[in-house]
């Protein structure tokens, strides 16, 4: 009676056993299976294209060249992007002042208005060029952020040597009732400037202003250039940023940089929290506070140049809403330099 009795328990436990093992089989292929999806899932969402259609009106043009443009906005039922604009065939931003035109068609065809600003007064930090322009709108007022550089100091000839050591920049700010101008400089120009610590990652270039409304402020990202590295330093750009209450200011920074080899500075709100591009390292970085960045997309190819994207949360009444993903970028050959479409 024994021997029958653990036999009956010896075939009920190799009986559970192959039930547990089927089970465990089970759980085991469905959790491969949902990682599989997951995985999947993530490479769907990380995959990210750019692409390029060319534009009407600020396009390739044989007397003027074009570039580093702004983030675009719509008021009413148009569109308005600023940018640097030089007599061809200067390319570089250096020797600009700011223009602006209009599209009504989402970005395809633009009607250059004019120009939206000019050189400072003499001896201000901003006489020599007014570049990299980034707008913001608030309270019926529209905010222009640009970077400012004048003539090299000591220059016999009051002339801009684009030196690694005494040619330093500036971000200002000019204001207007409307988008059309005019724009007039704030009294407390500029609003942000280099830091005076040798080590520091914005100790020689200020620049490039990437705006936000965030937390009940106005967040301003911006790329700097350390002064100890000389000629070599627009590989070594970092990112960072500076809060203000009011878009007036005064704006304080940071402590340190938040991005490295992130040389133009594009950011937008991305699920309630910031996104940026970094060109350096062809990425894409998400933060959710806005601060602290991680990898969101690596290996980027094909990616735009000083790009600018259409930001409805810069209008000033929709400080919540997504950003649709086209924007304006720029092409640069020897001798040329001009904006298109592109949408990500």
């Amino acid at each position: 009676m024994k021997k029958i009795m653990n036999h009956n328990f010896q075939v009920q436990s190799l009986f559970l056993l192959i039930i547990l093992g089927f089970l465990t089989s089970c759980s085991a292929y469905k959790n491969k299976e949902d990682k599989k999806e997951e995985e999947t899932s993530l490479v769907k969402k990380s995959s990210l294209k750019f692409t390029y259609q060319d534009v009407k009106g600020i396009g390739k043009d044989s007397l003027y060249n074009r570039r580093d443009n702004s983030d675009i906005i719509k008021v009413n039922n148009t569109y308005y992007v600023w940018y640097s604009r030089m007599d061809s065939p200067i390319t570089s931003g250096y020797w600009a002042t700011i223009w602006y035109a209009t599209s009504t068609d989402e970005g395809y065809t633009w009607q250059e208005q004019g120009m939206a600003l000019g050189l400072g007064e003499k001896g201000a930090f901003d006489s020599h060029s007014v570049f990299t322009p980034n707008i913001i709108a608030q309270d019926g007022k529209y905010y222009l952020y640009y970077t400012g550089v004048k003539p090299t100091p000591g220059n016999p000839k009051a002339e801009f040597e684009g030196n690694h050591t005494t040619d330093i920049t500036a971000i200002g700010l000019a204001v207007s009732d409307s988008p059309n101008g005019p724009f007039v400089r704030a009294e407390n120009n500029p609003v942000l400037t280099i830091s005076k610590t040798a080590e520091d990652f914005d100790s020689y270039r200020i620049d490039d202003a990437s705006m936000l409304k965030k937390d009940n402020k106005i967040w301003l990202y911006y790329k700097g250039r350390s002064i100890i590295h000389g000629s070599k330093g627009p590989k070594f750009t970092e990112m960072s940023v500076a809060y203000a209450d009011t878009p007036n200011g005064p704006f304080v920074k940071h402590k340190g940089s938040l991005l490295d080899k992130s040389h133009e500075v594009l950011i937008w709100k991305k699920d309630n929290g910031v996104a940026s591009l970094a060109s350096i390292s062809k990425t894409i970085n998400y933060a959710k506070d806005g601060v602290h960045f991680s990898m969101l997309v690596d290996s980027l190819t094909k990616i735009p140049k000083a790009p600018g994207l259409y930001r409805p949360d810069l209008e000033g009444n929709n400080v919540n809403t997504e950003t649709p993903g086209w924007g304006i970028a720029m092409k640069v050959k020897k001798g040329e330099a001009y904006l298109v479409r592109f949408e990500m």
